[in-house]
């Protein structure tokens, strides 16, 4: 057990950073005003993850492509997410948080921008799967980096608070897209990518400026919780984090699966079932409204039962509410799920991300995010293309919402796993410290 130590000469102390003023789940000052800079970058993940979904019927229609070809596209962003998650998060232990969330946001907002000019589909898919890159390693910095600055008792909290991001960003980029894309004018759908331009003129240099220095951020965090040894990706599949490590990274597998295959194919689904566009687009918002309502219930949930218990149910409810798509409910119901859906899958997910950052030390909480956020973020490069082959195989809208209410039964069934897990590491754990 790591015990704190003295703040070293010429340190920039907790104080210093915090400065005075309001205060929020117990931080103020350039604390809070570094996290919250951290969120608005994160609501552009959510922007990417629905963007693509907006556009997709567009794309179909101006380049000629085929289901399996859009799932293919839809790919390789969600490819190049589970890359820069596993690099950079390690990148955010090694060189430091503020280092990792810049260069993350500098390769999202230029990548994400330069898709608007793509001559063909397969340069467009090229530049998502670079913005994809900064995409995946900019959740686990920003949590890394929040992990450090807040006090552990408010950890889960504002872990909740920093994903519910990631639906805010998706339901803009389905309100934007209702009178956006259906434009008659060629640049109606590559509009939508050169809104990434807000987060490089607006958020970056407002970053440069609050963030603390890695150099501050890691002594400010001795200074509270203590010193850490250097870790490593090893020091996760030793003996005393393996199996918790492997099933962290199963759930995130499946559960990012269910949140990731909806946000990419929603719109086209619900199109492909006979909606127009506009309703296809209003359900996509529906399910965003969703995570973001599933944001407060998972932080109550998370703080009062524990992130994993509540995992398991939240998993739960999404899967059962996808697989009622099958029977043919109302439209009026069909809101519902998907709000159901949203609250289920996209609660799950800040519950892990919450669980993690929990559970292992500092020196290895970047490591770990970028660990459980990459290996599970294959199942967002998976979901795409799956999707778009279960149509092209002419199986049907129904074969997606199997597959996706499936995936979110499978990571409650994970979940259930990892609760027990831990309980046996807690005992462990204990009887070391005791012996």
């Amino acid at each position: 057990m790591t015990q704190p130590t003295q703040p070293p000469q010429g340190a920039l102390s907790s104080k210093e950073i915090e400065n005075k003023g309001f205060t929020l789940l117990g931080i103020s000052g350039r604390r809070l005003a570094a996290v919250l800079i951290g969120w608005f970058f994160v609501v552009f993940d959510g922007y990417d993850l629905i963007v693509y979904g907006t556009v997709q019927s567009a794309l179909a229609r101006e380049w000629g492509l085929s289901s399996a070809t859009l799932g293919t596209i839809g790919s390789t962003a969600f490819f190049g997410m589970a890359v820069g998650a596993v690099f950079i998060g390690r990148l955010s232990d090694r060189v430091g948080r503020k280092a990792a969330v810049i260069g993350s946001v500098l390769i999202l907002s230029v990548f994400t921008m330069v898709c608007a000019f793509a001559p063909n589909p397969w340069v467009f898919g090229a530049f998502r799967f670079i913005a994809g890159l900064g995409l995946g390693g900019l959740v686990p910095s920003v949590n890394a980096m929040v992990s450090d600055l807040v006090p552990r008792k408010t950890m889960s909290a504002w872990a909740t608070v920093m994903m519910s991001g990631v639906p805010i960003g998706g339901s803009i980029a389905a309100v934007l897209a209702l009178p956006i894309v259906p434009s008659s004018d060629e640049w109606g759908w590559r509009f939508m990518f050169l809104i990434a331009l807000v987060p490089l003129v607006i958020g970056l240099p407002i970053a440069m400026k609050v963030i603390p220095s890695d150099k501050a951020i890691k002594e400010d965090h001795e200074e509270r919780e203590g010193h850490d040894q250097p870790a490593g990706f090893k020091d996760l599949l030793v003996d005393r984090y393996r199996w918790i490590s492997i099933w962290f990274a199963l759930a995130t597998f499946v559960t990012l699966l269910a949140w990731y295959g909806l946000g990419t194919w929603l719109p086209r689904l619900m199109e492909t079932a006979g909606y127009e566009f506009g309703h296809a687009l209003m359900f996509t918002l529906a399910l965003n409204l969703g995570a973001v309502i599933g944001s407060v219930i998972t932080a109550w949930a998370g703080d009062n039962f524990g992130p994993i218990r509540s995992g398991v149910v939240a998993a739960g409810i999404a899967g059962i509410a996808l697989l009622l798509l099958l029977t043919y409910p109302p439209v009026t119901v069909v809101y519902i799920i998907l709000i159901l859906a949203g609250v289920g899958t996209h609660g799950t997910q800040i519950l892990i991300i919450a669980a993690v950052a929990n559970f292992y030390p500092s020196n290895l909480r970047g490591t770990a995010l970028g660990w459980a956020l990459g290996v599970g973020r294959i199942g967002a490069v998976v979901a795409p293309q799956l999707a778009g082959l279960l149509l092209a195989w002419n199986l049907g809208v129904n074969s997606n919402f199997i597959m996706f209410g499936a995936a979110a039964l499978l990571s409650a069934l994970s979940l259930s796993v990892l609760r027990r897990l831990q309980k046996t590491y807690s005992i462990k754990h204990e009887a070391e410290v005791q012996g």
